[in-house]
């Protein structure tokens, strides 16, 4: 194949993954309503089977019904309101110090004017196309236009990730801002003293932590990268990058103080919140579990990628930095994760489905390299999208056959059939 043509069907297969990860990731109700204005391909979106509205989601919806109703100003007394209300509880509930999510449906209602829970909804779908968009362009910058299409293809029918676009909750929002303080991070290794790299890597801490309080096991991760590059030299630790490292934090933490009302209300929003969460029933329930839960839930959600992962693990070598890099992320932040007491769940794994698919895509590249050299290129392309039809099939029996909406192990055998449902048994 000329190199014109090559680059063609590059662009082509690019094209098709962005445009299937748009149309997959659209929201139901474009669908579903007989407004709906992509009603008549209802039979080619694959539908959630749960239509519920969680109790998380009602939460976030109130919080963005009163900010558009009282604006910005209220905010320190939507907090305070928050904490008379959970001091009342046996459990604790969300706090509306997921500010960043919460404001962005603010938004939407402000450009668009629809409803508050499909504002949060429209969100959650439109950032986990941008965590594509990112996810390509890093796969580019780290391995080239071949890593961009297959991790890319890999994202696009990743089951975690379709879930979070169709949900109102802000683990898949949440994951666009981790990823992009990856990314930011290791531009900044391989061109020290960039300002703009920095500026980036700063705003994306920041955004962390205003979106979610579990940034900090993104902090410890980013910490861990920058001690393992004295040894597999990723690039150039400079002292600008670890003073953006605690600067970006920081301006996000004092931001939520003044959102909040103060360093006082801060802290005492967060440990009314943390106390109460080993008093509700629900995390006892689905929370608890040994430390390879993680592992357990992923296997049953994408088995052949994380087999795919752990096989990459092996075939590491110090030349191979990207991979690297990826699994001292996942093992860092897994440390820390699988120690919350009651707090496990593969929402907040969602972060990892970049890093566990670049290592897939490795190793798919050393598995494919026992082929001929002419039929490796068709290897590739066959073995990728065997995996993308794979993860698409679980997706459509876990979440659309069966109403999926919490992912947790007993709903995940559930839809999954391992374990069965009282109504089942009729």
């Amino acid at each position: 194949m000329s190199a014109h043509r090559l680059l063609n069907s590059r662009f082509i297969a690019l094209a098709i993954i962005l445009l299937a990860c748009t149309f997959l990731r659209l929201p139901p109700a474009l669908f579903r309503t007989p407004e709906g204005s992509l009603r008549s391909l209802v039979a080619l979106h694959p539908q959630p089977g749960s239509d519920q509205l969680g109790f998380d989601e009602a939460l976030y919806r109130d919080y963005t019904d009163k900010l558009i109703r009282f604006g910005l100003i209220s905010y320190p007394e939507i907090v305070e309101r928050y904490r008379e209300k959970q001091q009342t509880l046996t459990g604790s509930i969300l706090p509306p110090v997921r500010f960043l999510y919460i404001f962005s449906a603010y938004l939407w209602h402000q450009l668009f004017g629809s409803a508050t829970l499909s504002c949060l909804k429209n969100v959650s779908a439109v950032f986990t196309m941008f965590t594509l968009l990112l996810v390509t362009v890093f796969a580019a910058r780290v391995g080239g236009f071949c890593y961009a299409i297959g991790v890319g293809a890999l994202i696009v029918f990743a089951p975690t990730q379709l879930h979070m676009s169709q949900h109102a909750l802000v683990d898949g929002f949440f994951t666009f801002w981790a990823m992009l303080v990856l990314w930011s991070l290791w531009e900044n290794l391989r061109a020290p003293k960039d300002w703009r790299w920095l500026l980036l890597y700063t705003v994306a801490l920041t955004a962390t932590i205003l979106t979610k309080e579990n940034a900090f096991f993104v902090w410890v991760a980013v910490v861990a990268i920058l001690i393992a590059n004295h040894w597999l030299k990723f690039g150039t630790v400079t002292r600008e990058l670890l003073l953006a490292t605690v600067v970006g934090p920081t301006l996000g933490v004092v931001l939520l103080g003044m959102l909040t009302g103060g360093a006082g209300p801060l802290i005492a929003t967060y440990q009314l919140s943390v106390s109460k969460n080993y008093e509700l029933k629900y995390a006892i329930l689905t929370g608890d579990g040994p430390w390879h839960r993680y592992l357990v839930d992923l296997m049953l959600v994408s088995p052949i990628v994380l087999l795919l992962a752990i096989g990459s693990v092996f075939n590491l070598a110090r030349a191979k930095k990207a991979e690297w890099f990826f699994l001292i992320f996942i093992a860092a932040s897994y440390l820390v994760m699988c120690n919350v007491k009651y707090g496990m769940n593969l929402r907040y794994a969602n972060m990892w489905d970049l890093p566990l698919r670049v290592l897939a895509f490795s190793q798919i590249l050393v598995l494919i390299g026992f082929v001929a050299q002419r039929w490796r290129s068709i290897a590739l392309f066959a073995a990728v999208g065997l995996t993308c039809a794979l993860e698409m099939r679980n997706y459509v029996v876990m979440a659309v056959e069966y109403p999926l909406y919490e992912l947790v192990s007993p709903e995940l055998m559930r839809g999954l059939k391992i374990l069965k449902s009282p109504a089942d048994l009729k």
